[in-house]
């Protein structure tokens, strides 16, 4: 992996300079928000691989407890039955949030007891006119297992294909404590896509406006489907940490409490409360789009939970204070130019998060090359999002209350659309200069645009080039892209 030292600059705000509020040019700044990846590898090819759901079966003198800390509950799933007196079964319609399209049906069909694991098991209907529906299992311990910090662990397989979205997650006993969500807090421990099966994402949710902060870990072999794997987090005052089989890959201890019109709640708000745990499987919404031909509907498409186990210390220290903001601003060149490698002169590595980066997703597929000062992305399917076919340059180090030029050349080999933005991946997906529909013709032309940047300050932009589902996949050449300070 190519490795590049980078000059930059940071800045470090005290509490009392983040409570004041400062406007103009790089006088208030964001927190930084880590992301953290361990070695991206190819997913295994598993769409007829079968299924291993053996678990582990011990009792509770043999479960090995972590240093510091106590047992105070867990679930072997030993069984023959899910126990009523651990878990709640929910029942939701269609549609009840990010547009998913299971209906989640409270019953021992969808979320039951087998061989040692919890399996929850989506299924699709199709009725004699054709239409088609689906079903599927959530089940949480409210009211029955809510623990004001701890380690909060599960062994757990995921289920492969396209439109899954299972989860392995926390939300507070009370919800109303600080508000609806996301003023409640949520926290994400496990996210795998059905599509994507080498990579998790933990993640919390806070604040009006939303707000959230994400790190992912991708396997360096193997896929998240075919073998069991240990997920968990470590809840505690004022720090959250994300575990993958013990390796810790992302923590954040940057977030707040509070809605327009009402006073910050006190740090850590909101998260220090009792959160219960949430295992479900979504099928289609938002995010992992729509299940397709290939989607299974057997044993392929289930999760299977081996164990949950909560564990806590002794006491916990709640006298913490928030975290000083600190920002890693990267310097533009002597140039002014914030892009690195923007003449496409180096034929760098287009997978790693250095630099260019080259991304396929949401059934996108297609290929990049660096070559002659230009970088060529040929598209083979053009997926179901805009952003399926993707190029990307991270760290932008976006000041509030500047002026920012981004400019390019760009051309394809057909007419066809394509959509510069600059984003905050970090802080919620905010477009600092929106997804811009731009036409290409088969010559060469030079784009420019210029944008305010009136959100808080962030070291953490992107630069991006959409060119998915937009009608073609006509191959796209750009070159000389500059971004830059307008004074």
């Amino acid at each position: 992996m190519r490795k590049k030292m980078m000059k930059g600059f940071a800045l470090i705000l005290s509490a009392a300079m983040l409570a004041s509020s400062v406007t103009g040019c790089g006088k208030k700044e964001t927190a930084e928000v880590t992301e953290q990846t361990s070695e991206a590898a190819s997913s295994t090819d598993s769409e007829e691989a079968s299924i291993d759901t053996s678990a582990t079966d011990v009792s509770e003198d043999e479960i090995e407890v972590p240093s510091g800390f106590n047992l105070v509950w867990h679930d072997e799933f030993n069984g023959t039955e899910l126990s009523e007196d651990d878990w709640n079964r929910e029942k939701h319609q269609v549609g009840w949030v990010n547009h998913e399209l299971q209906e989640y049906i409270p019953t021992d069909e969808y979320s039951f007891v087998k061989d040692g694991n919890l399996v929850i098991q989506p299924k699709k209907t199709v009725d004699d006119d054709g239409n088609v529906s689906y079903a599927s299992g959530r089940v949480n311990t409210q009211n029955k297992h809510d623990v004001k910090y701890g380690r909060f662990e599960a062994r757990i397989k995921f289920p492969q294909g396209k439109g899954y979205l299972p989860a392995f997650w926390m939300m507070p006993q009370d919800e109303d404590h600080y508000g609806q969500w996301p003023k409640c807090g949520e926290i994400d421990i496990a996210e795998v896509l059905g599509d994507n099966l080498t990579v998790n994402y933990g993640t919390v949710h806070y604040g009006e406006p939303h707000n959230q902060n994400q790190g992912t870990y991708t396997l360096a072999s193997g896929d998240f489907a075919n073998d069991f794997h240990v997920f968990a987090v470590d809840y505690e005052p004022g720090v959250i940490k994300w575990y993958v089989d013990g390796e810790q890959y992302y923590e954040t201890s940057d977030w707040f409490s509070k809605w327009p019109g009402a006073p910050e709640k006190t740090y850590p708000a909101p998260f220090d409360q009792p959160f219960h745990v949430i295992l479900n499987v979504a099928v289609g919404g938002d995010w992992p789009g729509d299940p397709d031909d290939t989607t299974p509907f057997d044993e392929r498409g289930a999760m299977y939970v081996d164990y949950v186990r909560i564990y806590q210390k002794d006491s916990y220290d709640e006298n913490v204070e928030k975290p000083v903001k600190v920002l890693e601003m990267r310097e533009a060149d002597e140039t002014g130019n914030f892009i690195h490698n923007s003449d496409f002169a180096e034929a760098e590595d287009l997978t790693d998060d250095l630099d260019w980066k080259f991304m396929a997703q949401n059934g996108g597929v297609g290929t990049a090359e660096i070559k002659d000062n230009e970088i060529i992305i040929t598209t083979e399917d053009a997926g179901s999002e805009e952003y399926s076919i993707q190029l990307v340059q991270p760290e932008m180090p976006m000041e509030q209350g500047c002026k920012y030029k981004l400019s390019f050349e760009a051309y394809a080999d057909e007419e066809r659309q394509m959509k510069p933005a600059v984003t905050a991946p970090t802080a919620n997906w905010i477009r600092y200069f929106p997804d811009t529909p731009i036409d290409l013709t088969t010559e060469w032309q030079p784009f420019e645009f210029e944008f305010d940047m009136k959100d808080e300050s962030d070291d953490k932009g992107r630069v991006e080039f959409n060119m998915g589902n937009q009608g073609s996949t006509a191959t796209i050449h750009i070159r000389n892209v500059r971004l830059e300070k307008v004074e």
